[in-house]
């Protein structure tokens, strides 16, 4: 079974879904890591499409969540932390919007829940890799909140940045990914709607946690 929260860059999806895997138990399964582990292949190929592709497709890539935090390992080396920095996250909009990388990694996402519970968290996973997720979520907020919370990520790992060009990364993303050709951020029409902006995080883990658990009773 899979539940799926979609939403632009730092509207807390992410760490939502974290939450609530840790809280139910269940399994975590981050979208976004897997593009950024692709962007870290196409950076290190030197930006080159023909050797990105081909080093794409001989990479190892493997996940797992454990302890609240979503590990990837790139050719056996971890790699979790590396795909967060900046210099990843300012081109993994334009490395997801490409057909090849994203069937790449929808093909990925879909071979890990074959079986037992998940919940992930992307940008077109209600829309695009599971459009049949019996449970759907889209998360919004403000920009500025969600720079600031992604800023506080950064500050926290000890990355060097401002809040203005964390500003203007989500801000370019937010249009990338909402007006690529393949696959566009959007609302599924089935999705329920979190504007976070107003919430605790408390109150938006509590409030899917009580659908999720809703849904597995069902189930059972």
């Amino acid at each position: 079974m899979i539940v799926v929260i979609d939403g632009p860059a730092g509207s807390g999806k992410s760490s939502t879904a974290r939450a609530v895997a840790e809280r139910l138990k269940i399994q975590f399964l981050d979208s976004g890591a897997l593009y950024r582990v692709a962007t870290l292949i196409y950076l290190n190929s030197q930006n080159n499409g023909d050797s990105f592709f081909d080093a794409l497709k001989e990479s190892d890539i493997s996940f797992y969540f454990k302890e609240k935090k979503f590990h990837v390992l790139l050719n056996h080396s971890d790699v979790s932390d590396e795909i967060r920095a900046m210099h990843v996250a300012n081109a993994v909009s334009t490395v997801a919007a490409m057909p090849e990388v994203r069937a790449f990694v929808n093909a990925l996402m879909r071979q890990a829940v074959q079986s037992g519970i998940y919940i992930a968290d992307g940008r077109d996973l209600g829309t695009a890799v599971f459009p049949d997720a019996e449970l759907k979520f889209f998360m919004i907020a403000d920009l500025d909140e969600r720079a600031r919370r992604r800023l506080s990520e950064l500050e926290a790992k000890g990355e060097q940045t401002t809040f203005d060009e964390v500003r203007k990364n989500i801000e370019d993303r937010d249009l990338k990914d909402s007006s690529r050709a393949s696959d566009p951020l959007k609302q599924a029409d089935d999705a329920i709607l979190v504007n976070t902006s107003g919430l605790t995080f408390e109150d938006q883990v509590q409030m899917i946690s009580e659908h999720v658990q809703q849904l597995i009773a069902k189930n059972a």
